[in-house]
């Protein structure tokens, strides 16, 4: 345990204890926290802009009194001589407006159930090799990107005496190499730094860059095949990640309603669930909700399973499987197919190659059509060799297209792509997906 952590866990400890005490009679609290303990450092051009030190953390309270439900946020210190007075003066100011707000029906108890505690240690750069050991392989290279890495923390508490602790520490490197206006796009993350793998990750996109010296290839708009790495398919991933909620398809506002009432089917080679045994997330949620360490959600296609929390369990008399507050996908994973990566190109044999893509959002919301822009290193392949970089495009197709029957292939292997977000705080967890090929993807420009 780091001294860090042992900090953090002890003042939220004495917190939450102070504040079950403060409570009144048919008053319920839910104490969440998020803290970290992260180094950061900014690329540009092969050197560094920016390196800093952030200790950071989060309360959120929420109070719950005859069905009014009312939160409030504040900073954390890990030191329980300012953490404790102004935790407690946020509780009065909740104790003194929640009967200002209306009764919620569906607002849900605190749960009494399992509590939890898991700690992943990892192997970090020491802060002061950092920017050594990332800048030696790229010499002569336009290097673009930063690094974060540290201890990250979630834990929730309640006035049940259930409480979850977790811990992990990670690191991830996102990068771009770039020649003139183009560029290659990289990311290595892991809680273990190991420096040959972020070598030859290095090596092989040095390797990509030789064919961007290449004039850009103008593609016009139309039907192609495609081959989509695992970073462009984690993109279409998350895009959907929120529409398997149970709320937002009783409500009929999901892309996946055609799905779920069974008019439109996705292809059998698609498999995808959340599995929360690589520890890369917690399994509880902001309530403290346990989800299944693993938890089927399309089977070969076919929906098996709904996000479902406990607020749209009460509403619409379903079974509560630990889904968040937005019912999304936390650790969503899709299963790999038959294509061994080594063949990829042989089997595109003529069409596109997208290695990244940028900017998608839903074009037709019910009809499950996305539109978004290739970005980087995206190439024409002809007989199973690239060609040329393409100009950039927009694409615009329904996922019971893509997803659907004309899903072609899916990769042996996956790769982990890690949420790279540091607005508010660092983000945690991503996706394990493969690569896909695909028939008849349709570009507009």
């Amino acid at each position: 345990m780091t001294i860090y952590q042992q900090q953090i866990e002890d003042s939220f400890n004495a917190v939450v204890d102070a504040l079950l005490q403060q409570l009144q009679d048919q008053e319920h609290l839910t104490i969440g926290l998020i803290a970290e303990d992260s180094h950061f450092v900014r690329f540009n051009r092969g050197r560094v802009r920016q390196n800093g030190l952030v200790k950071d953390g989060n309360l959120k309270l929420t109070l719950l009194r005859d069905q009014r439900e009312l939160a409030l946020s504040l900073p954390f210190t890990g030191e329980r001589e300012i953490d404790l007075p102004l935790a407690i003066d946020y509780l009065q100011q909740l104790q003194q407006e929640v009967n200002q707000v209306p009764p919620n029906p569906y607002a849900v108890m605190p749960l009494d159930g399992e509590s939890s505690y898991a700690v992943y240690r990892g192997e970090l750069l020491p802060s002061d090799r950092v920017a050594e050991q990332i800048l030696s392989p790229i010499q002569g290279l336009d290097f673009v990107g930063f690094y974060a890495g540290g201890m990250v923390i979630r834990a929730t508490a309640n006035s049940k005496g259930q409480k979850h602790w977790f811990a992990t520490e990670t690191f991830l490197i996102d990068y771009s190499l770039y020649q003139g206006e183009q560029a290659v796009k990289g990311i290595y993350s892991d809680r273990t730094w190991h420096q040959s793998t972020y070598q030859q990750k290095i090596a092989r996109d040095r390797a990509g860059l030789e064919i961007l010296t290449q004039t850009a290839k103008t593609i016009p708009r139309g039907s192609y095949r495609v081959y989509f790495a695992p970073s462009a398919v984690a993109s279409l991933l998350a895009t959907i990640e929120g529409e398997f909620s149970a709320a937002k398809l009783h409500q009929r506002t999901s892309a996946l309603v055609n799905l779920w009432q069974g008019h439109k089917y996705l292809s059998s080679r698609l498999t995808l669930g959340e599995n929360y045994r690589s520890g890369v997330v917690p399994r509880f949620n902001e309530g403290g909700e346990l989800a299944p360490l693993n938890l089927p959600v399309l089977v070969e296609g076919k929906l098996v399973n709904t996000i479902v929390n406990r607020r749209s369990a009460a509403e619409y008399a379903a079974t509560a499987n630990g889904g968040n507050r937005y019912e999304s996908l936390r650790a969503p994973e899709i299963s790999p197919g038959d294509l061994p990566p080594d063949q990829v190109l042989s089997a595109l044999d003529r069409g596109i190659y997208l290695s990244d893509l940028h900017y998608l959002n839903w074009s037709d919301r019910p009809t499950g059509r996305i539109t978004g822009m290739t970005r980087f290193a995206c190439f024409w392949v002809e007989e199973g060799k690239p060609v040329a970089p393409i100009a950039p495009m927009r694409f615009d197709d329904s996922l019971y297209n893509f997803w659907g029957e004309h899903l072609c292939a899916l990769t042996t292997d996956r790769e982990f792509i890690p949420e790279t977000s540091t607005y508010e705080h660092r983000s945690i967890g991503g996706r394990l997906v493969p690569g896909m090929i695909v028939d008849n993807f349709t570009f507009t420009i």
